[in-house]
């Protein structure tokens, strides 16, 4: 009886660097696309941000039954809620936010936004951008709704 032939275990030196070309093909086209997925979810966190503090001037409005303004000044990166003193010893209520300095914020009519008790609102209409990503966020006049959407 004949001796059984040995297989050769393993990988060549080509097998190798051919996986080895293949790897470094995938990071280099993968890469790229995780930056921009970054990006992308930095600015929807800034955008829900944005409008977070828009509705959160409207329930202070509704609790409150105060008429509550918000400012915003794109120049100074910031927002700002205001309200006048209520009744009794009620000082006026005044909150500024810092915006992120990435964020562009470009408004169609006005940089102001009123909620009244009832949380019906003067309405605006504002485009926001960060890292190329643009959303529009919107106060609906008579709800007082904020929503926003990307472009």
């Amino acid at each position: 009886m004949g001796r059984p032939t040995e297989v050769a275990r393993g990988f060549t030196l080509l097998e190798l660097i051919v996986t080895l070309a293949v790897l470094a093909l995938a990071v280099a086209v993968v890469t790229p696309a995780i930056g921009r997925g970054t990006d992308a979810v930095r600015a929807r966190a800034e955008v829900a941000g944005f409008a977070a503090a828009l509705r959160h001037a409207r329930e202070r409005a509704i609790t409150s039954q105060r008429t509550h303004r918000v400012v915003i000044d794109p120049e100074a990166h910031n927002l700002t809620i205001v309200a006048p003193p209520g009744a009794g010893d009620e000082r006026e209520f005044r909150e500024t936010r810092a915006l992120p300095a990435k964020l562009g914020i470009d408004a169609s009519h006005v940089l102001e936004v009123s909620f009244d008790p009832r949380g019906l609102a003067t309405g605006g209409d504002f485009k926001l951008t960060s890292g190329g990503v643009v959303y529009h966020v919107t106060v609906n006049r008579l709800t007082g709704r904020v929503r926003s959407e990307r472009e």
